[in-house]
């Protein structure tokens, strides 16, 4: 925590110290930094055509990794040197220190324009991840700031081939069910499941989508705000699911430590017949197997008559520069980019989820099965509160715990609310 805001305050003097000026740039181009280096090839090839139909050059910058992409970024602002177009590759609070400085262009009225048509054409959850709405916790004027290019989502990956080996027809939409094929696949040897547990956000992914489906989104909010306590039987039952996967053997060797890399690895090369996963995974998927035969669902509902919901929203996406004298410019190309037919050919060129809802519908079958959930996702960055870093830390831990069963349910959830209510004391003084 302390170098979290140790870092927040170096941004700070970072975007307000320097005041040195933008130099001039051409009025018929416009540059664009990023960090994705699967897209680079597909982006240049989208420029060329973009400035053989407007005769406006698009200059694309690429800075990898995403680490010293971020730090070229603060050192642009910092020198008030930032490109017309770029990504900001950090939590919302940073992105809002941008916005206050004014690094970043508020695009809600081109967004509305014509009765909405730019933002209804796009996945509303992925406009969502870069909205400020009405008393946002970072006192932003409320607003869209972002465009998103592509989406993503996890959920439950399946191995056609496995399941068949195990006599299991389809993919199980109960949690009954899914402990069920789990017994199955091991009476074939075969390993069930496996993602990246090894990795806090996929543990804090799975289990609060678990949550939202055994409780509800209010009651996981009133968690957060310490009206409800992790020793509640909502709680408990959510952290049952995890003692429930061990005790029945669900788990792939090592997923405790296991980092997602390696697990994508592992279900690409048949080591498991299931896999929580995200839609990025297609592409990574393709590259180690591409025979692999596998389709997408939700994760198997403990409670069947509430959804299943599903994290996702914008995977990545462009701020523009307001400080940039070509940002009308910036504007309208963008909207280009997030067009269908240009959003289909990112999708068939790089194998990620368009942000366009139209594109959606011409992408290949497994992308399509990811998208068909982008209405029914989630995701902390849209959430109107999020719980304590230090609560999350330790409730991952304890699920951890929960499953190589060094914890029971209810011995997890007691000292996750011990710390809790530490955090809350905290708060008061």
């Amino acid at each position: 925590m302390k170098r979290l805001l140790a870092r927040f305050c170096i941004i700070g003097l970072v975007l307000t110290v320097f005041g040195c000026g933008e130099p001039k740039k051409p009025a018929n181009e416009i540059s664009v930094w990023h960090w994705m280096t699967d897209r680079e090839e597909a982006l240049a090839t989208l420029a060329r055509k973009y400035e053989q139909t407007t005769g406006i050059k698009v200059k694309f910058a690429l800075f990898a990794p995403s680490d010293a992409y971020s730090q070229k970024i603060i050192a642009a602002a910092q020198a008030n040197v930032l490109p017309d177009v770029y990504g900001i590759l950090d939590k919302k609070g940073i992105m809002a220190a941008f916005i206050k400085e004014g690094y970043v262009a508020d695009l809600t009225a081109d967004f509305q324009a014509d009765a909405g048509a730019w933002e209804n054409s796009l996945y509303a959850k992925a406009i969502d991840n870069n909205r400020f709405v009405e008393g946002n916790a970072n006192s932003v004027k409320p607003g869209i700031y972002g465009v998103p290019i592509d989406v993503s989502n996890m959920q439950m990956v399946y191995n056609r081939a496995l399941l068949k080996k195990a006599g299991i027809v389809k993919p199980p939409a109960t949690f009954e069910d899914f402990l069920s094929a789990v017994q199955a696949l091991k009476r074939v040897g075969i390993a069930p499941f496996v993602t990246g547990f090894g990795e806090r956000w996929i543990v804090d992914c799975f289990a609060s989508n678990y949550a939202f489906n055994i409780m509800g989104e209010e009651k996981v909010m009133a968690t957060f705000r310490g009206d409800v306590p992790y020793t509640d039987q909502d709680w408990i039952t959510v952290f049952t699911v995890f003692q429930r996967l061990a005790d029945n053997g669900a788990f792939i060797e090592g997923i405790v430590t296991k980092g997602n890399k390696y697990a994508e690895q592992d279900f690409a090369l048949e080591r498991a017949a299931f896999s929580f996963d995200g839609s990025w995974g297609v592409n990574i998927y393709k590259t180690m197997n591409d025979k692999l035969d596998y389709g997408v669902a939700p994760l198997p509902a403990v409670t069947p008559d509430r959804p299943m919901k599903v994290w996702g929203g914008a995977g990545s996406s462009f701020v523009v520069n307001d400080k940039s004298a070509n940002k009308a410019k910036a504007i309208a190309f963008l909207k280009w980019l997030t067009a269908k037919e240009q959003q289909a050919f990112l999708a068939e060129e790089t194998h990620n989820l368009p942000a366009n809802r139209e594109a959606g519908t011409v992408v290949t079958k497994v992308l399509g099965d990811f998208a068909k959930a982008m209405e029914n996702s989630t995701h902390p960055s849209i959430w109107a509160l999020n719980e304590d870093p230090v609560v999350v830390e330790a409730f991952v831990k304890e699920i951890q715990a929960i499953m190589i069963g060094e914890k029971t349910p209810l011995q997890a959830a007691q000292e996750i609310q011990k710390v809790k209510a530490h955090q809350l004391e905290k708060t008061k003084h």
